[in-house]
């Protein structure tokens, strides 16, 4: 009976050693969070007051003083966004896209800069980018400050470089009346974020809701400031539904906040050292499978904010002689069933995660890149 619907569809069951991506699905929820979806799946109720309890347990649990559920961390960007344009203003939210008469300039620096970050746009911002690809400057925030600044993002990715502290960019916002939102969609592990954005000074902060904390992968948690927060509930279709333009694509269902909810709870209860742990021994397991093969350094990354948990990291020396990256993905992923990995980052290198790895998953995943690092390698 086991994933009887997928072979339903001809559809394959894959290993995902590349983290919650959203590619493969996002994260497993736990049991608790589906059967809690199931349960709220016949029933009719009050979406505003639906959302309203569980902005209640977002700011309990963020620290921020209201929270609201959005359609994944993406959703989160617009809402920011247009929560800074609009306000509580009835008429601006039923005018966006069209902006006249409101703020449009969002300061980002060039080191943030990512694949995702057009959903500031979509509200119909635009960017006054700052500094350089691997540095920026205190005095370029306040050089670029000007009457049409709507707000200051402020992105946390792997591999970003973050020359001024998000503390500091909100003290400089902060003294000319600039919101500063942060998009910190995967940036849960450590749990501790949940509040340290926070807790630092940040206007709104948005988070997904589908990796580290377990939920719907089209969830998301948006918490902040309560006027801001408002505004964006003033965009949010739940809510407003003849005003809310930019939010009507970013409907939340019934089904999608209860299981965050239930997932937020489950969340707040977990034992995250002892699920460090675990990782840990996972990744132990790949690691001394092939940390012996010739040309290769292989290194457990454990507390690097770059990597999504414990990570076991391939780096290819000069002696190297065996098959090249690619070659290696694709006979994983070639593979029955197929295996994801990770790769990229300071090198050229290839990573696998813990995170998203079944019990017994290690295994199969440290006999398989063995035998596929070992495929063609000089003797």
């Amino acid at each position: 009976m086991k994933n009887k619907i997928f072979q339903r569809f001809g559809i394959e069951k894959v290993i995902n050693a590349s983290s919650w991506v959203t590619v493969l699905g996002g994260n497993i929820m736990p049991q608790e969070v589906v059967t809690a979806m199931a349960e709220a799946a016949p029933i009719f109720l009050d979406m505003v007051k639906l959302n309203n309890k569980a902005g209640k347990l977002i700011a309990r649990i963020t620290g921020a003083e209201a929270g609201l559920v959005v359609n994944g961390a993406s959703a989160g960007q617009v809402l920011m966004v247009a929560a800074c344009m609009t306000g509580n203003d009835e008429a601006k939210a039923a005018q966006l896209p069209n902006t006249k008469g409101m703020k449009t300039e969002i300061i980002i620096q060039r080191c943030h800069r990512n694949r995702y970050d057009g959903a500031f746009l979509l509200p119909g911002a635009n960017f006054n980018e700052i500094g350089k690809s691997s540095n920026t400057s205190e005095w370029e925030f306040e050089n670029a400050i000007n009457e049409n600044t709507l707000c200051i993002s402020y992105i946390y990715a792997p591999f970003h470089k973050h020359p001024i502290t998000l503390s500091r960019v909100i003290e400089l916002a902060h003294k000319y009346n600039i919101p500063v939102i942060v998009d910190a969609a995967a940036e849960i592990p450590p749990s501790g974020n949940l509040r340290k954005f926070i807790s630092e000074g940040a206007d709104m902060v948005t988070f997904s809701g589908g990796k580290g904390i377990k939920g719907p992968q089209s969830s998301g948690i948006l918490c902040g400031k309560t006027d801001l927060i408002d505004a964006a509930k003033l965009n949010s279709l739940n809510y407003h539904s003849h005003h809310a333009n930019i939010g009507r694509p970013m409907k939340v269902c019934k089904e999608e906040i209860i299981g965050l909810m239930v997932a937020l709870e489950l969340f707040e209860k977990t034992d995250h050292e002892a699920q460090w742990k675990f990782w840990k021994e996972q990744s132990m397991k790949i690691l001394n499978s092939i940390k012996n093969i010739e040309g290769l350094q292989v290194c457990l990354e454990e507390y690097d904010p770059n990597r999504q948990g414990p990570q076991i990291v391939i780096y290819f020396n000069h002696n190297w002689r065996g098959p090249s990256q690619k070659v290696i993905q694709m006979e994983l992923l070639e593979g029955n069933p197929p295996i994801h990995i990770g790769y990229g980052g300071y090198k050229d290198e290839i990573w696998i995660t813990p995170v998203t790895l079944k019990p017994g998953e290690e295994d199969v995943v440290a006999d398989r890149l063995k035998k596929a690092l070992l495929n063609n390698t000089s003797k």
